[in-house]
């Protein structure tokens, strides 16, 4: 028996099942919130004031500004092969003693920022909210706002990418991040009020030791993810339907940060696809999401890149329910093994007898 526990779905796709890569149209599933969504936004992460995305601000002949398509976002519901942005989180400090300053990074170009001093010179002033307080005078810093540490558009082919070329993207996320940073502290365009707070803040010096302070891992946040034997959809991940043969539990909100950034038929900069919509309850996720279809491979259970459409998966994709799945993926896996027949064929009344001795929590 095998698990593809890795957030690509690496195994999966090697074993020949079944997947998916971006976002499905409403119309595949009957849902309201997958594939595009301009105009749609749920959270603060877009630009709430016209701001022009050319160099020469509202000239178009002179080009536009750096992190922003030149591709129309295509039309609302249907679906695309983008994904949501990824980024580092960060752990920052602004203890004088566990501080690491941060430094200009190899390539460094200021243009490449232009965006987040407009966004300051609108007079928007939450760049501060996700530095979310940790122990010890430190943060667990996401991305929050227009124009943040997230870096849209460039992760589109990371889930199918070569290891070499995975490396590749995440270097250029990384760059990218800290030039952001770097610019943030030093730049003149920099509002006074912004630059005076951020000069508090670096990298943490005791955490990740053995590489600077900077995260191992990138947030990946969507990859590949299975067309299985049973599909989560919206309805089921805002807690609308009763699954079958469920296996654990989630709550989160569906959500899903920028896949695009544009210019508006206006003439204006603007971002796409953050989602967040609230369940009316905690949901049971089923099995069959973490089971691929018998026909393609019957020794392989997958609790990371499970069978899920673009928006379910904005729920499901939370670190402690992809603890939940793999729990409930491992111990399918032995009885399917003690049982000798596939996970597919085991009875989910042997799987639910024993999650729930364990004390998994399988419905509200």
């Amino acid at each position: 028996m095998f698990i593809d526990a890795t957030y690509e779905g690496d195994l999966m796709a090697v074993a020949g099942v079944k997947y998916h890569v971006g976002r499905e149209a409403n119309s595949v599933y009957g849902e309201q919130h997958n594939g595009v969504q301009v105009g749609v936004f749920h959270h603060g992460h877009y630009f709430k004031t016209k701001v022009s995305p050319y160099k020469i601000p509202g000239d178009p002949k002179s080009g536009l500004l750096a992190e922003i398509s030149t591709e129309p976002p295509g039309e609302n519901g249907t679906g695309d092969t983008k994904i949501q942005a990824y980024c580092f989180r960060m752990c920052l400090s602004n203890h004088p003693d566990n501080r690491i300053p941060f430094a200009k990074p190899d390539g460094y170009d200021p243009a490449r920022y232009e965006l987040a001093a407009r966004v300051f010179d609108t007079g928007w002033r939450e760049h501060f909210r996700k530095f979310d307080p940790i122990p010890n005078r430190k943060t667990d810093t996401n991305n929050n706002g227009p124009f943040s540490t997230d870096y849209i558009g460039k992760n589109y082919d990371y889930p199918e990418a070569t290891y070499e070329r995975r490396r590749a993207i995440i270097r250029d996320h990384e760059l990218f991040q800290k030039g952001l940073m770097y610019f943030l502290q030093n730049d003149a365009r920099i509002p006074a009020d912004v630059h005076e707070k951020m000069q508090v803040w670096g990298l943490a010096k005791d955490e990740f030791k053995d590489n600077g302070g900077w995260p191992h891992q990138i947030y990946v946040r969507e990859a590949r993810r299975m067309i299985g034997e049973f599909v989560m959809k919206e309805a089921d991940a805002l807690g609308k339907t009763t699954v079958p043969d469920p296996i654990g539990m989630g709550s989160y909100a569906l959500d899903a940060h920028n896949a695009q950034r544009f210019v508006t038929k206006e003439g204006f900069v603007q971002n796409e696809g953050d989602i967040g919509v609230r369940p009316d309850k905690p949901y049971s996720i089923a099995y069959g999401s973490i089971l691929p279809k018998e026909s393609e491979c019957n020794n392989l259970l997958v609790p990371v890149c499970m069978s899920s459409s673009h928006i379910a998966y904005g729920s499901i994709r939370m670190e402690p329910v992809f603890m939940i799945l793999g729990q409930s993926a491992a111990t399918a896996a032995v009885l399917a093994i003690d049982n000798k027949v596939s996970p597919q064929k085991l009875p989910y009344q042997k799987l639910q007898e024993v999650l729930l001795k364990d004390k998994q929590r399988l419905t509200l």
